[in-house]
């Protein structure tokens, strides 16, 4: 993520914020959050060593206020903000151009953790369902439902008169195409035994 701050102008954005009027360090580090959308919250130990260096340059000053240290720019600090006005006006643009960037990156980071999150839910239901069929009760088959065993069978019924009608074409067309006879008394026992296989079967499943 790109920085929100160039080299320095943290230092100049500081006292800009200390010429506003006395703040502890908190206050400074929250303020710095505010102004930037919550983008850039800076940590204790990049805001207190800057302060200590304005401080050797006697551009703020600090009070003890009970548990808190409170900094005040001084006179040297409010010339260097008003002297420096124009690169304090450039850091507020570029302040607002790098918030922008980190909030598009941010989005774009939020989308693609979504995308990443969706596919970890679907992954997760897909081995989930898988899970579930692995754990059925122990002596548990489909098998054991009659309608499931009965399903089983119509299907097996089906491949076996596809496979028997596919067989009995073939050899039909392969033996005329041969230049064989086919005399219709064959085509009549095959009727027959095939009226014979349905009757049977109906009255197996009847009885």
């Amino acid at each position: 993520m790109a920085p929100v701050f160039s080299h320095g102008d943290l230092r100049l954005y500081l006292l800009s914020l200390l010429d506003e009027g006395p703040r502890h360090g908190y206050d400074l580090m929250q303020a710095l959050s505010d102004r930037t959308g919550g983008t850039y919250t800076p940590s204790a130990g990049t805001i207190y060593p800057r302060l200590a260096k304005l401080e050797e340059e006697g551009l703020v000053t600090k009070t003890v206020d009970g548990r808190k240290t409170v900094y005040e720019i001084t006179d040297a600090g409010r010339a260097e903000v008003a002297a420096r006005s124009g690169d304090l006006e450039g850091i507020e643009a570029g302040l607002t151009d790098s918030v922008r960037l980190i909030a598009d990156e941010v989005r774009g980071n939020v989308r693609e953790a979504m995308k990443s999150l969706r596919a970890d839910l679907a992954a997760a239901a897909r081995d989930e369902r898988a899970t579930a069929n692995q754990t059925a009760p122990a002596g548990f088959s489909g098998a054991d439902d009659p309608r499931t065993a009965s399903r089983e069978q119509v299907h097996r019924a089906d491949e076996r008169i596809n496979e028997f009608r596919a067989q009995v074409r073939a050899d039909l067309r392969s033996h005329v195409a041969r230049g064989g006879e086919l005399a219709a008394s064959v085509i009549d026992d095959l009727a027959k035994s095939l009226d014979d296989i349905a009757r049977d079967i109906t009255r197996t499943l009847r009885g």
